[in-house]
């Protein structure tokens, strides 16, 4: 986890802001006079647990997009490191090149091995670029695909980890076929003959969210948002500007709790007091108690059956009543 003084804080974190900053002058003060300043600070750190709180307990929806994209907040390989006990990255789609964007392997949780995929944001300049800011490239999705198939091969279950602003719309990915390579991986995620769990971390947005989010069961963090459409892409097809972003977060209906009662989602993942980016740790046990926990419980269900709930959850998706 950053340190603090290396912390950003979003607009209406600011309270949070001035806080630490009173606890580090404590501490620094502390440290000068060798005065105990234990009970003061004690104090200042229950307040600052309070405010987390208060700050994340009525989320509008676009704070909720700006906290998924909070440049603290744990990234896939955080998640899997926090969780794994081990964990073998693979490489390559055997016909392009590695995507950076979209990386998978095996990993060890609680005792079972799964494979896991997501897609993996940078955390400085360099691992951005390097990442492509997880919009992963259709060799990325044909990645994911070959490590699903191996997965299948042996029997082993298969956990997405979903952040990404989108697949890369690029003129090559484009040529390369990125539409096709999403397609083939929604095809065939639907009949894949394993257990599937797909977690929303960050940002689920459009066809590079699908493209790894087809699954048994498909959940969200709390502070996450999942849609067709970015807000700012959406306000600047509606409006001709991205000034609407906020209106557009609020119609989209993008939070977790909208996605429950849509169906579209089957659950919602707690996060710490203010956000999984202020505990790497605690934010990924509570996904490893809820993956422990499904895989399970799917392990228990015949595959076939197991593909007929599936294709049915996915085949509603889309139908209403007026």
């Amino acid at each position: 986890m950053p340190q603090l003084c290396n912390r950003q804080f979003l607009d209406f974190e600011k309270p949070l802001k001035e806080l630490y900053d009173q606890l580090e002058q404590l501490s620094i003060t502390q440290q000068k006079s060798d005065t105990d300043m234990s009970s003061a600070i004690e104090l200042l750190n229950e307040k600052i647990e309070q405010t987390k709180i208060e700050l994340t307990g009525n989320l509008t929806p676009w704070q909720r997009v700006q906290m998924s994209r909070h440049p603290d907040r744990p990234y896939t390989l955080k998640y899997i490191e926090k969780m794994c006990d081990s964990f073998i990255e693979l490489h390559g789609d055997r016909n392009v090149k590695d995507d950076k964007a979209m990386i998978g392997g095996f990993g060890q949780l609680d005792g079972e091995t799964v494979m896991f995929i997501g897609q993996q944001k940078g955390n400085n300049t360099k691992t951005r670029q390097l990442r492509n800011f997880g919009m992963a490239n259709p060799e990325g999705y044909r990645k994911a695909l070959r490590l699903m198939k191996l997965a299948e091969k042996f029997n082993k279950p298969v956990v997405t980890l979903i952040d990404t602003p989108g697949a890369y719309p690029g003129l090559e990915a484009e040529e390369r076929g990125q539409g096709e390579a999403i397609a083939r991986n929604i095809f065939e995620m639907i009949s894949l003959k394993v257990p599937i769990i797909c977690v929303i971390i960050g940002e689920g947005a459009s066809g590079g969210a699908l493209g790894i989010g087809v699954g048994d069961k498909v959940v969200m963090l709390e502070n996450t948002w999942y849609t067709v459409i970015s807000p700012e892409n959406c306000s600047s097809i509606l409006w001709r500007s991205w000034d609407m972003k906020e209106i557009a977060a609020e119609q989209l209906k993008i939070s977790p709790k909208n996605m429950l009662d849509f169906n579209l989602v089957d659950d919602i993942i707690a996060e710490p007091n203010g956000g999984a980016h202020w505990d790497y740790d605690k934010a990924a046990q509570n996904v490893k108690k809820y993956l422990v926990k499904t895989i399970k419980e799917l392990k228990q269900i015949p595959a076939d059956e197991r593909i007929e709930t599936r294709i049915k959850k996915f085949g509603n998706m889309g139908f209403w009543e007026e």
